[in-house]
């Protein structure tokens, strides 16, 4: 009995060592993810803006996306990005795409985004791109608020 409860002690502990560094890596594979996705919606606010030129940049991660089957390309459901993406929601991570609309009417610039749901447990890091195509980030101090504007994405340093 005793060899038995030396056992399951011993079980234990390395379970202990192990459970920190399996949540560390289970946030850097999403904070992995949030950056593609923030990626692929600065490129398809890139395409968008070629295939609407009288739209500009899309207002909304709505007008990146569409149905997941039988997509038809509209200036407000583009099939430009998977359904997962356009929902706004994966791997632990809250993702934003915003049109800022300039003198001419059209949307002169963009913000794609992403925060985690729970910081310190989904990620640590937010993520943001601008029309000028840099992946920038900031180490957050809580969840959930992707990066509103322009400004406030300017303000992050650029990723590594």
């Amino acid at each position: 009995m005793i060899e038995l409860l030396i056992v399951v002690a011993i079980m234990l502990i390395v379970a202990a060592m192990a459970i920190p560094n399996l949540l560390r890596a289970r946030i850097a594979a999403n904070e992995s993810s949030a950056a593609s996705s923030v990626r692929k919606i600065a490129t398809a606010e890139v395409a968008y803006n070629a295939a609407y030129p009288t739209v500009g940049y899309a207002q909304d991660l709505a007008s990146l996306g569409g149905p997941p089957t039988g997509c038809v390309p509209t200036s407000t459901a583009a099939c430009m990005l998977d359904s997962v993406v356009a929902s706004g929601t994966k791997g632990g991570y809250l993702l934003n795409a915003a049109g800022f609309s300039g003198a001419g009417g059209l949307n002169e610039s963009f913000v794609a985004s992403s925060a985690p749901v729970s910081f310190n447990l989904t990620g640590v890091r937010n993520f943001c791109i601008i029309s000028d195509g840099m992946l920038r980030s900031t180490t957050g101090t809580s969840g959930g608020v992707p990066a509103p504007d322009v400004g406030t994405c300017t303000a992050y340093g650029t990723a590594q």
